[in-house]
C-alpha cells in the first residue's frame, strides 16, 4: 500500500507523458490536437538536423554535461570520505549544515551570488585581480572562465546533498575491516585506498551508470540564469533550444523531436554504462 503512491507517481507523471512523443512524428497545432494532427513522418527530424546550429548545440550540451559530470563525480564521494574520518560530532555537524545548505538554494539565488562574485564592474573576484593585475578580467563573458564558472557553481550547489548517499553506504561498511586493517599497521590512508573505497565501489558505479542517463541533460535553470549572448556558442544547450524554440516560437513538433533525439542518446548511453560495468560484476541488471 506505501507503494502505491511511488506506482501512481511514475504512471501519471513519466509513462502517460511518454505518448506525447509522437507529436516528433506530426505537424502540431492545438486546433486539431496530438491525435489528428497531420502525420510528417522524419520531416522534423530531417527540418532539425539540417539547421547549422542543432550540432553545435548538441556539441554544448555534451561538452557542458560531460564536464559537470566527471569533474563534479569525485567531489561527494571525496566530502563523503572527509566527513566519515571526523570525529568531532559537532564539527561534523556544522560541516555538514553548511555543505547541504546551498542544495536548497534556488539557481536564481545562486545565480545572482555568482553574478555578484564575479561581475567585472564590482565583483569581490573581479576586485581582487584588479588589484592584483591592474585590470579587470570578464569572468562570465569568456568561453573557458564561463565554463569553470559553471562548473563550479554546480558542485558547489550539489556536493554536498549528493555525499548524503555515499555516507549512507559508509555506514554499511563492517568497522572490523578497519581495526583489522589497523592492527596490520595500515595507515588512515591506506584504510580508505583498500577499505572505504571498495566499499563504495558498488554505490560508485551505481552513481556513475545514472548520471550517464543524464549527459544529455543539462539543467535549464542554472544555464539559463548564467548564459549571455557573448557566450551564447558554448552556453545554448538542448534545454534552452527547447525553451525558446519550442515554447516561445511555438515550434512544438520540432523541440519535440530534439527531445526524444535526447532521451534516445540517454538510452543508449545507460545501456553502455551498465553492459561495462555487469562485466566487472557490478552491472544495475
Amino acid at each position: 500500500m506505501m507503494f502505491v503512491p511511488i506506482i501512481l507517481f511514475f504512471i501519471i507523471f513519466k509513462y502517460v507523458p511518454m505518448f506525447g512523443a509522437i507529436i516528433a512524428f506530426k505537424k502540431y497545432n492545438f486546433a486539431d490536437g496530438i491525435l489528428h494532427s497531420p502525420w510528417v513522418g522524419l520531416d522534423n527530424f530531417k527540418l532539425l538536423f539540417s539547421t547549422p546550429t542543432t550540432l553545435q548545440i548538441i556539441r554544448n550540451t555534451l561538452v557542458i554535461s560531460l564536464l559537470s559530470i566527471f569533474v563534479s563525480f569525485p567531489f561527494p564521494i571525496m566530502l563523503a570520505i572527509m566527513l566519515n574520518e571526523v570525529r568531532r560530532m559537532w564539527f561534523k555537524r556544522i560541516v555538514q549544515t553548511l555543505v547541504y545548505l546551498p542544495h536548497f538554494f534556488s539557481w536564481i539565488i545562486v545565480s545572482g551570488i555568482v553574478v555578484t562574485v564575479f561581475s567585472q564592474q564590482n565583483g569581490l573576484i573581479s576586485g581582487i585581480w584588479e588589484s592584483v593585475t591592474g585590470h579587470t578580467y570578464p569572468f562570465l563573458y569568456r568561453e573557458g572562465s564561463w565554463l569553470a564558472i559553471f562548473v563550479g557553481s554546480g558542485i558547489w550547489k550539489e556536493a554536498g546533498f549528493s555525499a548524503i548517499i555515499y555516507l549512507a553506504a559508509l555506514s554499511s561498511i563492517d568497522p572490523t575491516l578497519y581495526e583489522a586493517a589497523s592492527m596490520d599497521g595500515a595507515s588512515r590512508w591506506k584504510q580508505i585506498w583498500h577499505v572505504t573505497l571498495p566499499g563504495l565501489r558498488i554505490t560508485i558505479v551505481l552513481m556513475l551508470i545514472l548520471a550517464m542517463g543524464r549527459v544529455m541533460e543539462v539543467g535549464f535553470d542554472q544555464v539559463y540564469m548564467l548564459q549571455n549572448s557573448t557566450v551564447s556558442n558554448i552556453s545554448e544547450v538542448i534545454s534552452t533550444y527547447i525553451y525558446k524554440i519550442g515554447l516561445m516560437g511555438s515550434q512544438f513538433s520540432l523541440t519535440a523531436a530534439m527531445g526524444l533525439f535526447e532521451s534516445m542518446v540517454s538510452l543508449i548511453l545507460v545501456l553502455i554504462a551498465n553492459a561495462i560495468a555487469r562485466r566487472y560484476g557490478n552491472g544495475l541488471w
